[in-house]
């Protein structure tokens, strides 16, 4: 480790693993207040926000937390390098802001069609959420890929959500759902 730290290595591949659900709770949390530098005040009341939004399917709430988190990230942490390019960077604040939660989400959910962003179960209601940079129709692709078809034998409400990231806003400038009763007949 130390010639790693010294600059006459680097580490190139590597594999964590989180024991439990506990200490995957507190890394997230570390994380976020790392990247938001929120009190835990301020953290606390997103997430029980982000919570209450999603359970309650009130996903204009959902896009608006959302945004006001992104607007939160200080400017200095977008110098000196590319992040606010990638779609990864976005989606990996959405999950570590979820997974703090404790809901049971998954990343890179696959199908039998593709891969779908990010799943997220939350007591009667799943989640599928496709995330864009720019302006590509988030929604099409889940509904190209049919996505939808997975969890339909879970009788739960299902939501598709499509969110799009401009890299020089540094947040979202789109956000659209609908819920699965407005596409079932796609697939019949």
């Amino acid at each position: 480790m130390m010639i790693e730290e010294l600059g006459f290595a680097t580490i190139i591949k590597y594999h964590l693993k989180i024991p439990n659900m506990e200490v995957k709770i507190s890394l997230n949390n570390f994380i976020l207040e790392y990247l938001f530098q929120q009190t835990n005040s301020q953290k606390l009341s997103y997430q029980s926000s982000i919570y209450k939004a999603l359970a309650k399917s009130d996903l204009e709430a959902f896009k608006n937390i959302l945004q006001s988190l992104f607007a939160s990230i200080p400017y200095n942490n977008f110098t000196n390098n590319s992040m606010q390019n990638y779609e990864g960077f976005y989606a990996s604040v959405i999950y570590v802001y979820l997974q703090s939660l404790g809901l049971d989400i998954i990343g890179e959910d696959v199908t039998n069609l593709g891969r779908i962003d990010l799943t997220v179960k939350i007591e009667d209601k799943i989640y599928i959420i496709e995330f864009k940079m720019g302006d590509s129709d988030a929604l099409k692709q889940i509904k190209e890929k049919q996505y939808t078809t997975k969890y339909l034998d879970e009788k739960k409400d299902i939501y598709l959500v499509g969110i799009n990231f401009d890299k020089n806003e540094k947040n979202i400038i789109q956000f659209e759902w609908e819920s699965i009763d407005s596409i079932v007949d796609i697939y019949h």
